[in-house]
């Protein structure tokens, strides 16, 4: 079955997926950091402080994500999809309104729970949920959705901000919520599809379905973390701090906009090669390269100082995050199956925005504490080389951990 068959017979669900993906955008770091000058000057806040707002209000968001992240397995996906996007249209509403610190705050919780956290999490779930053979075609299409927010939407905010004001802005995203994806998305959701169907002939799955707790205790899911949480914690504290990077360097703003096309391109491509690796050599396998980009583009961020090193360092980021997005939504559903998988998603992906709410925290306070900011971005490059080799472990314990199983189920 080639791609363009396997769009055409599956198209509503990965339509679906792709939507959910691209309006999440309005809860992602790159899209609130838009307004990040803006927010600082009206409010009188530092560095340190909005990066330390920020991780308070990412902070509550994923420890809220863990349990809340489990009504996709008890709720249909549609049904899931017709309450979170009116809490994230609520709370672009309330940015526009905002005039209180303790407001900005709520509000920074509330896109970061229903934006980057259940919008996502609703998006992958039921990609694994609903797809087997072609998983890793389905999650690299749908993650697709988050890229074309990255293209689309800084310029489209930037030129808004210039026309109508930012606080206009965020109410104009909210009308689109409301009025124009949910009934959108409701509708290409509100039919449930049975996995294994219109897909071809499946690879080998894992043997059991894993529960949530047998997942927290299991020793290589925690090492896993120390490789797959590092994207969202160098990207997250990047992108949140790039009014800063950008006054710093004497770059323009505009440029470093214009260059998220740049990422979205390359993260696209390599999210759809990731995608049919995925499907022909396992998630696993995938765990020790999936870094090394990232890697480069810290370097290129840290030591390249003209407006050059913008455009490197997107378009090695955009690499790796290609690879980050589709692995991400493969990686649970194939090692611990899908049964108890929204569950087991809400923790990765509370982990997940655990970890980007203390990138800009910390990033900020050592900022007003004098260290250098592109020292620290050389730093994440060298974790990064670090992590890589340690998953390289991982998959190596995980490739034989899921033939011993599968070896275990065989009929005698």
């Amino acid at each position: 079955m080639t791609i363009f068959t396997f769009l055409r017979d599956n198209a509503r669900w990965i339509g679906g997926g792709f939507l959910l993906c691209f309006f999440s955008s309005f809860g992602q770091t790159f899209f609130i950091a838009l307004s990040g000058g803006e927010i600082r000057a009206e409010y009188g806040l530092s560095n340190g402080e909005w990066g330390s707002l920020y991780m308070l209000a990412t902070l509550a968001s994923a420890i809220t994500l863990t349990w809340l992240g489990r009504v996709v397995d008890r709720l249909s996906i549609a049904t899931t999809t017709a309450f979170i996007i009116p809490m994230l249209g609520l709370a672009c509403f309330l940015m526009s309104r905002s005039r209180s610190v303790v407001l900005l705050g709520l509000t920074l919780y509330l896109l970061r729970l229903f934006g980057q956290g259940m919008m996502s999490h609703t998006a992958m779930t039921a990609m694994g949920k609903w797809y087997a053979a072609r998983r890793g075609t389905a999650v690299s299409i749908a993650t697709v959705g988050l890229q074309g927010g990255e293209a689309l939407l800084p310029i489209a905010m930037v030129s808004l901000f210039a026309a109508v004001g930012w606080r206009h802005s965020w109410l104009a995203m909210a009308a689109l919520l409301v009025f124009i994806a949910l009934p959108v998305l409701y509708g290409l959701m509100r039919v449930e599809r049975v996995p294994g169907t219109n897909e071809g002939p499946a690879r080998p799955r894992v043997a059991r379905d894993w529960t949530r707790g047998e997942v927290m205790r299991d020793a290589l899911f925690w090492v896993m973390l120390t490789g797959v949480l590092a994207p969202s914690f160098i990207g997250t504290t990047i992108f949140f701090h790039q009014a800063y990077l950008v006054e710093l360097r004497g770059w323009e703003l505009n440029a470093f906009a214009a260059a998220f096309s740049l990422m979205a391109a390359m993260t696209v491509l390599f999210a759809l090669i990731c995608g049919q690796l995925i499907d022909r050599f396992g998630a696993p396998a995938i765990l020790p390269v999936f870094l090394l980009p990232l890697a480069a583009s810290c370097f290129a961020l840290s030591l390249v100082t003209g407006e050059s090193g913008i455009f490197l360092f997107m378009g090695l980021m955009g690499i790796s995050y290609g690879f980050f997005s589709t692995l991400f939504g493969a990686l649970w559903p194939e090692i611990y199956g899908t049964l108890h998988l929204g569950g087991i998603r809400a923790i990765t992906v509370a982990l997940m925005v655990l970890s980007s709410a203390l990138g800009p925290g910390v990033s900020g306070i050592l900022i007003d504490a004098g260290i250098a900011y592109p020292k620290q971005i050389f730093v994440m490059g060298l974790w990064c080389l670090a992590a890589s080799a340690v998953m390289l472990f991982v998959a190596r314990k995980l490739i034989a951990r899921a033939n011993t199983e599968r070896l275990d189920t065989r009929p005698a």
